[in-house]
């Protein structure tokens, strides 16, 4: 006979409370730093004496190092206690964008950034590790991914209004910005965010392993990027991915042998997280990175927006998005994962069927906004439903791990969708390619929500809230870890 539960207190709730407001502010600041610098990018040329690659790895140099450290992040929070890297993440954050707004020249500018990259590959599968352990798995978990999923959303785009009022002032204050969030956010999190737990004592970082892990993803993902400017065939782009593929096999071979591996087997045979990897990399293919380039790509080239005239044109998408991840928050329980993510998916592909459609007209408000909204509802939709399937199955050890991989092929996944896209694109796209691009992603998106259909098992959020309970109490016993690997 189950106990009866006993409703949290008012100290309690309030706890939670800002438990949430702190982790939504970090993951806040991880997306206004993404987008932010899009629209500061012209400034920052023009003041440094950027070159064209210089100007390009301004961008690439954060998302590079942001998806090769990810896993490593992941692990190193599921074995230091993800409070504690969530709080030294978040100092290194401030540092960087601290000696990046005072940047006196392209080197140290790359840097900084590259720096910014590795702090939020630490940062963010400690913030979706923390949600997931502070929460109960069910409605309340469900809620808190919802509103976490919603203010990431809005620091997206955000930043692009932000980047371009900021810029107004010196494109310097677009990294100065972040310093309040993390200042705040560290000082707060002693207070709000759990400690770490027993359990977390059991792992050891496999070094070794983190390295071909991190070398791995770091090569891939530099070749994709080199892919989307250079083109497939480039020697540097080839031998990026020859490079990637051999230290896979290297990883995958010790991997298999470890007493101690970086990435935990149970989560390899969790059919849910792997469902939500493959859901993540459509995602970014599809309606999230993909859409904001081509818009963005459309709006300023083949429109001749200004940048904060662009940044204003994608608001009705951001308010989407936040919308649609409210609904998801109240379908996701009810519908269960499987067809709130397949409709998700299913809304999004006919969003970017309507900008596909209407690519070759002028109009925003007749035209692009119609597109832009459902689009936006889809993709707000798709976010929370996909992290609640993707780590419901997870035990609270491997969360950091679990998010580390979600997020890793979400970034893998829209750098590959940006570098095939390029291809349809050309060097000067017209209306026509525009159009074609737009429904290939839209194409994407029908894809993921097959995936959906097919790989999501029929639970709802009964079913989740009691296999996590009975999931917490079949946690083995913390036994000292062997110290024969490296």
């Amino acid at each position: 006979m189950p106990l009866p539960t006993t409703p949290p207190t008012p100290a309690a709730s309030r706890g939670l409370l800002g438990g949430l407001i702190t982790l939504s502010a970090a993951q806040f600041l991880i997306a206004l730093d993404f987008s932010v610098i899009f629209v500061a990018l012209p400034d920052i040329s023009a003041d440094l004496d950027l070159s064209g690659t210089a100007k390009q790895w301004v961008v690439s140099a954060y998302s590079v190092f942001f998806a090769g450290f990810l896993i490593v992040g992941g692990r190193l929070g599921d074995r230091l206690g993800a409070r504690k890297l969530f709080m030294a993440a978040l100092v290194l954050f401030g540092v960087a964008s601290l000696l990046g707004g005072l940047a006196a020249n392209a080197a140290l500018l790359l840097i900084t950034r590259a720096l910014q990259g590795i702090a939020a590959a630490c940062l963010q599968p400690s913030i979706l590790a923390l949600v997931n352990t502070t929460f109960q798995a069910g409605k309340e978990r469900t809620r808190a991914l919802a509103v976490w999923g919603t203010v990431g959303a809005s620091g997206l785009a955000a930043g692009v209004v932000i980047g371009g009022l900021l810029t107004s002032l010196s494109w310097r204050w677009t990294f100065f910005v972040n310093l309040p969030f993390a200042v705040l956010c560290v000082l707060a999190a002693p207070k709000f965010l759990p400690g770490k737990s027993e359990h977390g004592r059991t792992t050891t970082l496999n070094v070794l392993n983190a390295v071909l892990c991190t070398g791995m993803v770091l090569v891939s993902v530099f070749g994709l990027t080199l892919a989307a400017d250079a083109g497939w065939t480039d020697p540097l782009t080839l031998g990026s991915f020859l490079a990637g593929a051999l230290l896979l096999a290297l990883f995958a071979g010790r991997e298999r042998v470890s007493t101690q591996p970086l990435v935990d087997p149970v989560l390899r045979r969790t059919r849910s997280l792997v469902m939500g990897m493959c859901s993540s990399a459509l995602y970014m293919a599809s309606v999230a990175g993909v859409e904001f380039y081509l818009v963005t790509l459309l709006l300023q080239d083949g429109r001749d927006y200004a940048p904060l005239a662009a940044g204003i044109a994608f608001l009705p998408l951001a308010a989407c998005i936040t919308f649609g991840n409210m609904i998801a928050g109240k379908i996701v329980g009810p519908l269960g994962v499987r067809r709130s993510l397949a409709l998700a998916f299913t809304v999004g592909a006919l969003g970017l069927a309507l900008l596909g459609a209407s690519a070759t007209h002028h109009s925003y408000l007749a035209a692009l906004l119609p597109g832009l909204v459902v689009s936006g509802l889809g993709h707000g939709m798709i976010y929370t439903s996909m992290f609640v399937g993707g780590t419901r199955d997870v035990d609270d050890r491997n969360q950091g791990v679990a998010g580390a991989l979600m997020t890793t092929t979400q970034y893998a996944g829209g750098a590959f969708g940006v570098a095939a896209l390029v291809l349809v694109l050309g060097t000067d796209p017209g209306d026509g390619a525009f159009r074609t691009a737009f429904l290939l992603a839209g194409g994407v998106a029908l894809a993921g929500a097959v995936i959906a259909w097919i790989g999501f098992a029929a639970t709802t959020e009964a079913d989740t809230a009691g296999a996590g309970a009975e999931h917490a109490e079949a946690l083995p016993t913390a036994t000292p870890a062997p110290a024969g690997d490296l």
